[in-house]
């Protein structure tokens, strides 16, 4: 009997990630912020693009990811949407639209489904807020969890430093993991943890998990795209592997324009009307 590969599937849904995960495909998942890239990445073959509230940093220059709003990720999300025919995409909730409001957390998510056409949101912690992830699937939104280290709280962290290396930690962790598919999570996001950790949690789990910096066990593997593709120059992680060079590429051709467009070289001849 042949395994239903997801690169058959015309459009990537909830239901096709926990197929992949059941026939030990492994998901492909990558940020996207912007039309032109989504194409891109959709056309590569991506399962799931996440519009992560990463923008703020990678996109909008900002040092953490807590200044971008709810308007801003809308609009890189239908940016988003616009540019995909295949893979789901899937919206962070932004910090401060769910925490403490499981009300605000439904408004929020329902703002994001209803001006975006995205197909899921995703929003960080445990128990913490059970209420918030309680009150948007009431409204048939899929929910995607994160755990582990999470960005919104870096405050609170006071460091980007691999989490749950601690047993009381871990264990805390296993439980908000088990939570979070008790209470409808569709997946879950295991960022910097110990990869035995994060194996342990994924077959724990009957949803599928996606590691960033949690090892080759997790169901899946999300990366920041600027990241992958070496656009970003200050960022190295242990667990990031750059795929291209795109700064020198595009540092070099913006050079090679400046220069035939000072040397009178461009526009040439057949470039002109």
């Amino acid at each position: 009997m042949s395994v239903h590969k997801a690169s058959d599937v015309k459009r990537v849904t909830t239901h096709t990630l926990r197929a992949m995960k059941e026939s030990g495909e492994k998901i492909a998942m990558l940020t996207a912020y912007d039309y032109s890239t989504a194409r891109i990445l959709d056309a590569g073959g991506v399962d799931v693009l996440l519009v992560g509230d990463s923008a703020s940093n990678v996109m909008a220059g900002h040092e953490t990811t807590l200044p971008i709003t709810l308007d801003q990720m809308i609009y890189h999300a239908s940016s988003v949407v616009r540019g995909v025919q295949r893979a789901l995409v899937i919206v962070d909730l932004p910090f401060g639209t769910y925490q403490g409001d499981s009300k605000m957390a439904l408004k929020s998510s329902i703002r994001i489904m209803k001006e975006s056409g995205a197909h899921a949101v995703k929003l960080e912690g445990g128990q913490e807020v059970e209420e918030s992830i309680r009150r948007i699937l009431t409204a048939g939104i899929p929910v995607m969890g994160h755990l582990g280290l999470t960005p919104q709280s870096i405050y609170k962290f006071g460091t980007y430093t691999v989490r749950a290396k601690q047993e009381a930690e871990a264990r805390r962790l296993m439980k908000d993991a088990k939570l979070l598919e008790d209470l409808g999570c569709f997946g879950l996001v295991l960022e910097k943890i110990p990869a035995d950790l994060a194996q342990k949690v994924s077959e724990s789990l009957e949803i599928p998990t996606i590691g960033i910096g949690g090892g080759v066990h997790t169901d899946g593997q999300v990366l920041v795209t600027q990241d992958m593709l070496g656009i970003t120059q200050d960022f190295h992680p242990r667990f990031l592997r750059r795929y291209a060079e795109l700064f020198d590429v595009i540092r070099d051709a913006t050079s090679a324009y400046v220069s035939d467009v000072k040397a009178r070289n461009f526009p040439g001849d057949e470039e002109q009307y």
